[in-house]
């Protein structure tokens, strides 16, 4: 199995693990358990936990869902708000067994990771703010700005159908029309290229990530850009991957959700070393700890992500974060761990310098994951 599959799979399986089922309503009982067969004397199975009536209706199907939902969004408006400003709290009452008013750190972590890359991934610079971000440039009814991204996208598109046939006879038509098609493609990116080079406003258009595509591409496929491992089939692959930057970006960002899980294996032995000498903690508390702290982090990158992509005020955004991050930091592991002022300082320190180290192991992984998939 690829490792690329296996982490989609894994992901998978931590969402369904996570996911607490919808507990609908039980009906009265009837004797005995649909399921195990142990004689039920109230509303749910003293041996399984299961119902004593179970429905087989459309109508209930639909209650139950709705149940389901409103049950989680209950939890949902419970746990945002101490996580946003009381995340100690929290965190010490999951682990000391105060959990069904909560949503699981696992199933907040998880959902969160979700929720971002679907944020991030349906909100693509568009090319109405291509055509703003180079207006001074505009010859005709269309700017240069968007004939770039036009350009820029018809070609990713015809270079992704010619790496998806396969080597075999049957496809060199197809394959011969794709390469005639694709020198037209890029003799016009060439020609957008340029046009934009000569705009005015070109640094307004690089300043929002257009066009470091084509430099990386152009620097691979003259060989001013080369891989060089020293090994000749990893090479191959990472050179491959260059003269396709918008696939490999696509690729990372891919893998970076897959894996996201090992975010948490990754931090939880640094939780665990700044507790390594006091007793009553386990890795359990560590884990659950790392999981709301990184559910948090997940929530900040989608504020400033929308505040970048929706023109809010960025600058007071990014200029807060080094103090949002500490002070959260510094309230939870003092909530969570009951420490003083002083301990919950150093640790807090130390945390910053271990989460440094983490996420840098973590995109480490990632990249060694993505780029040579």
């Amino acid at each position: 199995m690829e490792l690329d599959t296996a982490g989609g799979v894994v992901t998978g399986a931590m969402i369904a693990a996570a996911v607490e089922k919808p507990t609908g309503q039980a009906g009265e009982h009837h004797g005995t358990c649909d399921d195990c067969g142990a004689e039920v004397t109230g509303r749910f199975c003293s041996n399984c936990g299961q119902a004593a009536h179970t429905h087989r209706t459309l109508l209930h199907l639909g209650e139950e869902i709705l149940h389901g939902v409103m049950h989680f969004d209950s939890r949902i408006w419970r746990t945002l708000p101490l996580l946003l400003i009381n995340p100690g709290r929290l965190t010490r009452e999951w682990v000391e067994g105060k959990r069904t008013r909560y949503v699981s750190p696992l199933g907040m972590y998880l959902f969160t990771v979700f929720v971002m890359f679907m944020a991030l991934s349906f909100a693509p610079v568009s090319e109405h703010e291509v055509e703003a971000a180079t207006s001074a440039a505009r010859s005709g009814p269309v700017s240069t700005g968007t004939q770039l991204y036009s350009a820029t996208n018809n070609v990713v598109q015809i270079e992704n159908e010619l790496q998806s046939l396969p080597e075999a006879a049957a496809t060199a038509p197809r394959r011969a029309e794709l390469q005639a098609k694709l020198k037209v493609a890029e003799t016009e990116l060439k020609a957008a290229d340029a046009a934009m080079a000569k705009s005015p406003s070109a640094p307004d258009l690089a300043a929002i990530g257009a066009g470091w595509a084509d430099q990386i591409r152009a620097k691979a496929k003259s060989g001013e850009l080369k891989s060089n491992t020293g090994d000749k089939a990893l090479d191959k692959k990472l050179d491959k991957k260059l003269q396709n930057p918008e696939l490999a970006l696509y690729k990372l960002q891919q893998t970076f959700y897959k894996f996201s899980f090992l975010l948490i294996p990754i931090s939880i032995p640094f939780v665990a070393l700044l507790f390594v000498w006091k007793r009553g903690f386990t890795l359990y508390d560590h884990g659950v700890f790392v999981l709301y702290s990184l559910t948090f982090m997940a929530i900040l990158i989608m504020v400033v992500a929308g505040f970048a992509r929706y023109g809010g005020p960025l600058a007071p955004v990014s200029a807060a974060l080094p103090f949002v991050i500490p002070a959260h930091m510094f309230a939870q592991v003092k909530g969570a761990y009951r420490l003083s002022v002083f301990s919950a300082l150093w640790r807090t320190f130390l945390l910053l310098v271990f989460c440094s180290v983490a996420f840098t192991l973590f995109l480490v992984a990632i990249i060694a994951l993505g780029m040579t998939g």
